[in-house]
């Protein structure tokens, strides 16, 4: 009896021991991101059980707040990793040159338009424009079920329309960019002056819109695709309404920042975020998955998701976009000044 729990104990200390050491040599990742927080929470779960040994800090952000800390931070950067940034935003040169030269195995399966040339950046997901239309709120206004960007244009909608606002917003971004780069720039700012009329607030957030329409605070929100599907299996009254001219769309990239201090782990987490786990996961979230293979769930498709969004897609530029960003957005705030 004396032997085995001298035994016993011995174990003990040994497990707590190495408890000890596994907790003084754990490693912690910073990561920066801008997905939605409900998916974000899925993944990271996933993500911990995959690298038990890895401290994850997250930071989620809008598009907006994202960019202006990541180049307020240019200097004294604390990310280790970016993650699901709008890829307009990646390529702004200031944030782009912060990144390192990291091209995960399974990225160069990714046809070339969801990877940078360079190698930094690869995105696995993306989201596309969508307008959330409160069904009951139109019928009792009497309003007719619009159908493209034009439709939104229509003095009769005056008041009734939500918008992300571009500078804070990537999916507002999107939006103006697929409509401008669509029709060019003089067509393209008469329509967005047009829809300017129309609206009755401009949010922060791409998701907001949908959500103020789908209970009823209004009976449009310009938003994306992901929370008009969410508002439908939640029995919201709201029909999704994929424009029938201009649909924007971006990418979320991601990288490793070149500061890090952890740079093995850094890429371990961005092998995961490509993985057929990862992949697995965001089908419940995402109406556009990059990775092979990962075909939409049905619950998207009941809610209304195209099964091949590639062919309403407009091709929009990215380099253009970034590049024409700053210019566009300054003048969105005087066409849109009140």
């Amino acid at each position: 009896m004396q032997r085995f729990t001298h035994n016993v104990l011995a174990a003990a200390v040994a497990l707590v021991g190495a408890s000890l050491i596994q907790t003084a040599h754990a490693k912690s990742l910073t990561i920066y991101t801008a997905l939605e927080d409900d998916e974000v929470t899925d993944y990271m779960g996933a993500a911990k059980a995959a690298m038990p040994d890895v401290e994850f800090h997250v930071l989620r952000l809008s598009t907006g707040d994202m960019a202006a800390r990541l180049l307020a931070e240019i200097k004294n950067p604390r990310a280790d990793v970016i993650w699901g940034f709008a890829v307009t935003n990646m390529l702004d040169p200031r944030i782009h040159g912060e990144l390192m030269q990291y091209e995960p195995v399974a990225a160069k399966k990714l046809p070339a338009i969801y990877r940078g040339k360079d190698g930094t950046w690869f995105a696995a997901t993306g989201y596309m424009a969508a307008f959330c239309v409160n069904t009951e709120r139109l019928k009792s206004k009497n309003l007719p079920m619009p159908a493209s960007w034009e439709d939104l244009t229509k003095p009769v909608y005056k008041g009734e329309i939500v918008m992300p606002n571009p500078a804070a917003s990537g999916t507002g971004w999107l939006q103006i960019a697929a409509i401008l780069q669509g029709l060019g720039n003089d067509k393209g700012w008469d329509l967005i002056k047009g829809l300017n009329q129309n609206i009755a607030q401009y949010t922060s957030s791409g998701s907001k819109p949908c959500k103020m329409a789908r209970t009823g605070e209004y009976a449009i929100g310009a938003s994306f695709a992901f929370p008009a599907m969410q508002s439908i299996e939640a029995g919201f009254p709201v029909k999704m309404v994929v424009p029938s001219d201009w649909v924007g769309y971006e990418l979320e990239a991601s990288g490793v920042v070149k500061t890090t201090k952890n740079p093995e782990d850094a890429k371990r987490f961005l092998d995961w975020t490509l993985s057929p786990q990862a992949a697995g996961l965001y089908k419940k979230y995402k109406e556009i998955v990059t990775i092979p293979g990962a075909e939409p769930s049905e619950q998207l498709i009941k809610a209304g998701l195209p099964t091949n969004v590639d062919k309403i897609l407009y091709p929009i530029d990215f380099e253009k976009s970034a590049a024409e960003r700053a210019d566009v957005l300054k003048q969105w705030q005087q066409v849109t000044a009140r």
